[in-house]
């Protein structure tokens, strides 16, 4: 029986960001200077292949530093960031580290400390519970900082002093619903200050942005990557707003509902930003041993942007 034609709009860009790429280079790195085992608090990215093959590298996952030993190797810090108290515990123990937090979220770490020195309380939108929203706050003492996860609370949300307001945002929200949050509380708090440039990372907006341009031509979207990823759970979310509501997370290809393609001629693919692209490669073969594939690749920014890891592993 001939296989049935099926075109694929591949968006780009996807997969690895610039700081998902360093933090990853860091661990491997700390590998080849220090030796195994390399203890890395909490998932290095939000991508458990990628945590699998850290793994069997020599890399040890641990949730907190008290599972790890005294005198051990350097410790690596996961790219979503800290809070403060997690370096201060480090160096009471004595124990070396190597922060691989993404410069993007430091970034948003020194714009809260700024705001906080100012006098002005923050008003942080992002998700509850996230590592990102966790380090974040963790860098200012209780109370310092608001959480507002959507535009109901910021209706409601009662600061101490309306004229002395700051916003920042989780680096990996969508776009649009950020902006409509943001676009809530400065109504609500004229005097409102904000950072100068948007908080929301290149990666996370460019692949939002893939997305749209090609939801309105696809019966299905393919999103690639954890259903703990932030940015990649956006994207589905801005891939149905977009105009195509049938949209799925999957992490490999092996997850694969075969029965979504019912009907489907034109399937769109993309990975958020923690996903490696051989899962994406890996996908695509799969589409192309069922399907006579048709791949379109559409392009809307090319990133050019590199981190540097931390000077001690690279001298």
């Amino acid at each position: 029986m001939p296989k049935r034609h099926l075109k694929i709009l591949l968006a780009s860009p996807r997969g690895f960001c610039a700081g998902v790429d360093r933090a990853i280079q860091i661990v491997e790195l700390a590998l080849e200077r220090h030796g195994a085992p390399i203890y890395v608090r909490h998932e290095i990215v939000h991508n458990r292949f990628v945590v699998e093959e850290l793994a069997a590298k020599g890399a040890i996952f641990v949730d907190e530093l008290d599972e790890v030993p005294d005198g051990a190797n350097p410790v690596v810090f996961s790219a979503h960031g800290v809070p403060k108290a997690v370096p201060d515990e480090a160096s009471r123990r004595e124990l070396d580290y190597i922060d691989a937090t993404c410069p993007l979220v430091s970034k948003v770490h020194l714009e809260a400390k700024g705001y906080h020195a100012a006098g002005r309380q923050i008003i942080l939108v992002g998700h509850a519970g996230h590592p990102e929203v966790v380090g974040t706050m963790g860098q200012l003492p209780d109370g310092a900082i608001i959480l507002v996860e959507n535009a109901e609370q910021a209706e409601l949300v009662s600061p101490r002093d309306p004229n002395h307001l700051a916003y920042l945002t989780q680096t990996t929200l969508s776009v649009d619903e950020a902006e409509t949050i943001v676009g809530v509380l400065r109504r609500r708090f004229p005097r409102l200050a904000g950072p100068h440039k948007k908080d929301i990372c290149y990666a996370t907006t460019n692949r939002q942005e893939a997305v749209k341009v090609i939801a309105e031509r696809c019966d299905l979207i393919l999103v690639i990557g954890a259903p703990n990823s932030s940015n990649s759970v956006r994207l589905v979310e801005v891939a149905r707003s977009a105009g195509c509501p049938r949209t799925a997370l999957l992490q490999r290809a092996a997850d694969l509902d075969w029965s979504l393609l019912d009907g489907v001629g034109t399937v769109g693919l993309t990975a958020g930003a923690s996903a490696p692209e051989y899962l994406v490669v890996e996908t695509l073969s799969a589409l192309g041993q069922a399907f006579h594939v048709v791949v379109e690749e559409i392009e809307v920014t090319r990133e050019s942007v590199r981190f540097n890891v931390p000077r001690a592993l690279s001298a």
